[in-house]
C-alpha cells in the first residue's frame, strides 16, 4: 500500500483475522524463531489452544524460543518434542542462535510493545537473519476496546508496555528499518483472560462484550485490537 501520511488518506484495512490461528497456519511445516514467547501467563495457558508458542510447535517443523524470563531453566525448556524455549536476550538475539539453525519463520508475538527500541530491534533482525520472515503482532493504540473503557475512565494497559501503534506508525517503522515488502493485517479482539478467569452471568456478560466488539472491527478495520505485519527480511 502506497500511503501518503495525509490526514484524510482512506486506508483500505482487511477484516481482523484471528491473532493465533493466523501465526500458527503461516508456521506450518517451517523451522521458527519465536522471540518473547514465555509470557507471565504462559503457565496457565500452556495446557490450552491460547498459548501461541504451543500452537506454532503444535504446526512448525521445529521451534527455537527465546525468553529473558526467570521461570525458565538455566539449560532451557522443552515445550514439545520439535520446541523448546531459552532463557535469552530477545531484542538483541545472540548470533550463535541466529547461526545455529536456517531460520523460516521468526515470530515476535506481542513483544515490540515492551522494548525500549522496537526500530532497533527490527534492524538486529534483518542483520541477522537475512531472507527470512519477521512476523510481528501488537496491540493497537486506537483500538475500540480502549475506547469503550475510557467512556467510563479506565484503560487496560499491561505495566511493561512502552509503545502504542497504529497502522500507519508500524507502516512508518517497516520504512525506517529499510524493509521492502510487508503487509499489516488487523486481529480482532480477544477477552481469554476475563473468560478464562469468570463464570455464570459475569462470564456470559464478556463473551456478550467481547463479540459486540468484533462486530464494531470488522465493520471498522482500523479499530481492531492489535496488528500482525508479515515482513519479508
Amino acid at each position: 500500500m502506497n500511503i501518503t501520511y495525509q490526514t484524510l488518506e482512506r486506508l483500505s484495512v482487511r477484516p481482523p483475522v484471528d491473532r493465533l490461528s493466523w501465526i500458527a497456519e503461516y508456521c506450518v511445516g517451517k523451522v521458527v524463531l519465536d522471540i518473547g514467547c514465555f509470557d507471565e501467563t504462559a503457565l496457565e495457558k500452556r495446557e490450552t489452544r491460547h498459548w501461541l508458542h504451543g500452537r506454532i510447535a503444535a504446526s512448525a517443523k521445529r521451534v527455537v524460543g527465546i525468553d529473558s524470563s526467570s521461570k525458565i531453566p538455566i539449560d532451557g525448556l522443552r515445550t514439545a518434542n520439535n520446541a523448546s524455549i531459552h532463557r535469552g536476550d530477545g531484542v538483541r538475539v545472540e548470533s550463535s542462535v541466529m547461526e545455529g539453525e536456517k531460520f523460516d519463520v521468526v515470530v515476535a508475538g506481542e513483544f515490540i510493545e515492551h522494548i525500549e527500541n522496537p526500530l532497533d530491534f527490527m534492524h538486529h533482525i534483518k542483520a541477522g537473519l537475512p531472507g527470512c520472515q519477521l512476523i510481528l503482532s501488537t496491540p493497537n493504540g486506537v483500538c475500540f476496546a480502549n475506547t469503550l473503557l475510557g467512556c467510563i475512565g479506565r484503560e487496560v494497559q499491561h505495566p511493561d508496555h512502552l509503545h502504542n501503534f497504529t497502522f500507519k506508525v508500524l507502516n512508518t517503522l517497516c520504512l525506517r528499518a529499510g524493509f521492502q515488502q510487508w503487509e499489516i493485517l488487523p486481529y480482532r479482539f480477544y477477552a481469554t483472560e476475563m473468560i478464562m478467569g469468570s463464570s455464570g452471568a459475569k462470564r456470559l456478560a464478556v463473551i456478550v462484550v467481547e463479540r459486540m466488539i468484533r462486530l464494531v472491527e470488522r465493520l471498522f478495520p482500523l479499530l481492531s485490537f492489535g496488528y500482525i505485519v508479515k515482513i519479508t527480511v
